[in-house]
């Protein structure tokens, strides 16, 4: 009698495979390698400028936040939630404090409350995302936007972090004027060594891009580094720190003295949940509450929508695998943020780095998180990279993502001027949040007016009236106090 032949076993490998879909997703482990180590590198900046945000600023008691201990749990809080993502969304998709929540607690926040008061309405901030997404009313309201708008934010944000590379690098400076608000370099001069050294990496990296060589911008990012520490050790630039305009941004290129340093992890649990409700009042919390979660609600849902269109893993729609999941895991972010004193941790639009790269999956995120939780002990080695070379990456990740301007219908002005604003309000003010709200709005007013009244979701309307609370945030706390 013959036996039926047995299927072998699957091996680790290719369980790896199937859980991560590499082979799936038309991807390569050396690839989300890569990716993932890109990611890490146009992201790394955080662990140094979130701690010049949060670090030294006193609160309403008069206590600042130290920060070596800001950077240990900003790495922390990283690296945790970038691979907690990568495992349960498995998308390539990482995470790190958000800039926008980040400079609100230091600018407006902590001038009422105490720093551990202000963590606490972050982590309500991420329970709420939590419990909306949860519900599925968060993928309610994904699923509500129109197409043509969820395109516009692909673009919106391919134009915002190129500019964020423009400035980062010193390419586009304020001219501290009203009018014209921006120019080219210092007085229209980009005659700079870190200027340079930005346009030596976008070279390179536009080059090696054209000619579709693999690992292209991290090649690009090795390359303009050594090129860094040599200018810096030739030339000896030093510093900007808002006084030398000819000096690098952020980090100074060059070998560091020590390679290891122990993380002072003492900020995790210092934080006060109710604290800032008998401080200031149930409805001042509230208003400081509901600012908090539109801006991580709508500026994650806008950065997952370009990501997951620049992985070539969106549906038609817009929605990509794992929606609801990812959308918890997110909101996640704030709690954990908030509970180690980070920030609120939110998806970052520099994964687009790695996805440019290439990475498909969420094992892209694992490396990109493993290597932040390295960097708590590698702090040092993080400012090697000028911001100036990361920015390049940025700018190459901006051209990549615009290009999705393409699908956008351009037939009919009722969409066109809500798509128009959705996209360039987003580099103007700075924030995704902001575009998607000015889109939101728009689309509402104009294609009601234009008689699509009935095409528009209901639940896109409640939206639209909710960012004119936000915008109209200001006065409305000045009513309240």
């Amino acid at each position: 009698m013959i036996s039926a032949p047995t299927t072998p076993a699957p091996t680790t490998r290719g369980r790896l495979d199937n859980f991560f879909e590499i082979t799936k997703r038309g991807t390569t482990w050396a690839t989300e390698v890569r990716g993932g180590v890109l990611t890490f590198v146009t992201m790394a900046y955080i662990v140094i400028l979130n701690p010049l945000i949060l670090g030294g600023t006193p609160d309403v008691a008069g206590n600042s936040l130290q920060g070596a201990q800001v950077a240990a749990v900003t790495a922390l809080s990283a690296g945790v939630m970038t691979v907690l993502f990568g495992l349960i969304a498995r998308l390539p998709f990482a995470f790190a404090a958000g800039l926008g929540i980040n400079s609100f607690l230091a600018v407006n926040v902590v001038k009422i409350v105490t720093w551990p008061e202000a963590m606490g309405l972050v982590v309500i901030n991420g329970l709420i995302i939590v419990l909306l997404a949860a519900t599925g009313l968060r993928r309610l309201i994904f699923n509500a936007v129109p197409a043509q708008l969820k395109t516009a934010i692909t673009v919106g944000i391919g134009l915002f972090i190129a500019f964020i590379g423009f400035v980062d690098s010193g390419f586009v400076r304020t001219t501290t004027m009203s009018s014209p608000p921006v120019q080219l370099g210092e007085a229209g001069s980009i005659a700079t060594i870190p200027t340079l050294t930005f346009l030596v990496a976008l070279v390179i990296m536009g080059v090696l891009m054209a000619r579709k060589v693999k690992g292209a911008l991290l090649i690009g990012i090795v390359a303009a580094t050594v090129v860094a520490i040599i200018a810096e050790a030739i030339w000896h630039v030093g510093p900007s720190m808002g006084k030398n305009p000819a000096g690098w941004n952020l980090t100074v290129p060059q070998l560091p003295s020590s390679l290891v340093s122990l993380p002072d992890l003492s900020l995790v649990g210092q934080v006060d949940v109710f604290g800032a409700f008998g401080r200031i009042g149930a409805l001042a919390a509230v208003m400081l509450i509901f600012t908090l979660v539109f801006t991580n609600f709508f500026d994650a849902m806008g950065s997952m929508t370009g990501l997951a269109r620049s992985a070539g893993v969106a549906n038609e729609d817009g929605t990509f695998p794992r929606l609801q999941s990812a959308l918890i895991v997110e909101g996640v972010g704030a709690v954990v943020g908030g509970a180690t004193s980070a920030s609120s941790n939110t998806v970052f639009v520099e994964s687009a780095s790695g996805i440019g790269e290439g990475a498909k999956t969420g094992f892209a995120s694992v490396v990109t998180g493993v290597l932040f939780l390295l960097a708590m002990f590698f702090t040092p080695l993080t400012q090697v990279v000028p911001l100036e070379v990361a920015a390049a990456a940025l700018v190459i990740v901006g051209a990549l993502m615009v290009v999705q301007i393409r699908y956008i219908d351009f037939s009919e002005f009722s969409s066109v001027l809500p798509v128009f604003l959705t996209i360039i309000v987003m580099p103007l003010t700075y924030s995704i949040a902001n575009g998607i709200g000015v889109g939101f709005v728009s689309w509402v007013l104009i294609r009601s007016l234009a008689g699509k009244a009935r095409e528009i979701s209901p639940l896109l309307w409640i939206v639209a009236a909710g960012f004119l609370v936000y915008f109209a945030r200001g006065p409305i706390e000045m009513l309240l106090s």
